[in-house]
């Protein structure tokens, strides 16, 4: 058995190394390295998978978030609603832009924002709902998009961890994570569904006029070199890095089953086990239904994510380490408890499932590349802790 990675980007790379190889020294050819043609074909490659009209390259997914709300016109003192337990860049953008963040619970099967707790945080302030598609399943989009509709909200999309999931509406139709809300946004960080080999990012909409104004603000605020129309940022993906990411774009919905056959096979090795939570996947595949089924294509698995019931998950993440296993704790502090974000409208019985969540999650290797002999260790070396 070879060594277990939490991701495995080697193996992945030797699988595309030739297509990766040729399109990077294809840059190196041209020496076109900002804004090169391999930036432009990767973009119009994006929208044709994503059936979105417009992606805008940029610099990493947390540029994307502050660049989207940046577009919207958002201004100081505007509330935006997201998820307390997430990772910090999502924050970390609206408080930077000196607007207001509203942190509310999530649910406690899909960690996505609580749509009941969404509806008692809006505030004749409220502007945006920002939710969060953790660890690769789409939040509830239908229930989402009516109460922005209601309240006359944007809806901006974080959809960092899960590039490549279908959302079905309940009435059938289906979109892609990240196109629904008036924009979504991505990290092509590398341990990404889709990842390059440093940072990048992009911003998706079906808005003409909004995107025209992303457009500028990634570029210092220029249409025209040396006229700043609007206020901007220096946020551009590099043409290496989009050469890397147009070889792999056409692997992504390959990668995507290759992680839910994994989490397939966690599913079922940890199945009745009294002491593990598996992840919950829903999708309303039946109109007017929200079903739970086993693993389908409303999550991508970016993350496999256990919920430990008996109060020894730090015991176990000690254990899986001196077993040569690598796990993670995403996340060990809620937002609202983090120095940074702190603030005195929050009470702790506000985030029941948070707090809950932070002491019972850990995440187990989850990449394309994960061989059966690896699944049995892992999934074995657990179950036997709990047998000792």
């Amino acid at each position: 058995m070879k060594k277990i990675q939490m991701v495995d980007l080697q193996s992945q790379y030797q699988q595309i190394k030739e297509t990766v190889d040729a399109s990077i020294q294809e840059v190196l050819n041209t020496s076109s390295y900002i804004n090169g043609p391999l930036v432009h074909e990767f973009q119009k490659d994006l929208e044709d998978y994503l059936g979105v009209k417009h992606v805008i390259p940029c610099a990493n997914g947390t540029d994307a978030l502050q660049i989207a709300m940046m577009g919207l016109g958002l201004e100081q003192g505007d509330e935006v609603i997201t998820a307390d337990f997430t990772f910090a860049a999502t924050v970390e953008v609206i408080a930077l832009l000196k607007l207001t963040p509203v942190l509310v619970d999530v649910e406690a099967d899909t960690f996505n924002i609580d749509i009941e707790a969404l509806k008692k945080a809006i505030t004749p302030k409220t502007k945006a709902i920002v939710p969060v598609h953790l660890f690769g399943q789409v939040a509830n989009m239908d229930a989402v998009m009516e109460i922005a509709k209601q309240h006359n909200l944007f809806v901006i999309e974080d959809n960092a961890q899960a590039i490549g999931a279908n959302y079905t509406f309940k009435d059938g139709t289906q979109k892609k994570a990240g196109t629904i809300g008036n924009v979504g946004t991505t990290s092509f960080f590398p341990s990404k569904n889709l990842g390059c080999y440093g940072d990048g990012g992009a911003i998706f909409t079906n808005d003409d006029t909004l995107a025209h104004t992303l457009r500028g603000i990634v570029n210092h605020g220029m249409y025209e070199r040396y006229y700043h129309d609007v206020v901007g940022v220096n946020s551009r993906l590099d043409a290496i890095q989009a050469g890397v990411l147009k070889a792999k774009l056409p692997n992504l919905d390959a990668y995507c089953n290759s992680r839910r056959n994994a989490a397939r096979f966690y599913n079922n090795a940890f199945a009745n086990n009294p002491n593990i939570i598996t992840p919950t996947t829903k999708s309303n595949k039946t109109a007017n239904c929200n079903q739970i089924c086993d693993v389908c294509d409303c999550h991508v698995f970016h993350q496999y994510t256990l919920q430990i019931t008996n109060g020894q998950r730090d015991e176990l993440h000690k254990h899986l380490l001196t077993k040569e296993i690598p796990n993670a704790i995403y996340y060990p502090v809620a937002l609202h408890s983090q120095k940074a974000y702190k603030d005195e409208r929050y009470n702790e019985s506000d985030f029941p499932v948070t707090n809950e969540l932070i002491k019972t999650v850990i995440s187990l290797p989850m990449h394309t590349e994960l061989e059966e002999d690896q699944l049995q260790f892992i999934t074995k070396t657990i179950i036997d802790f709990f047998n000792k």
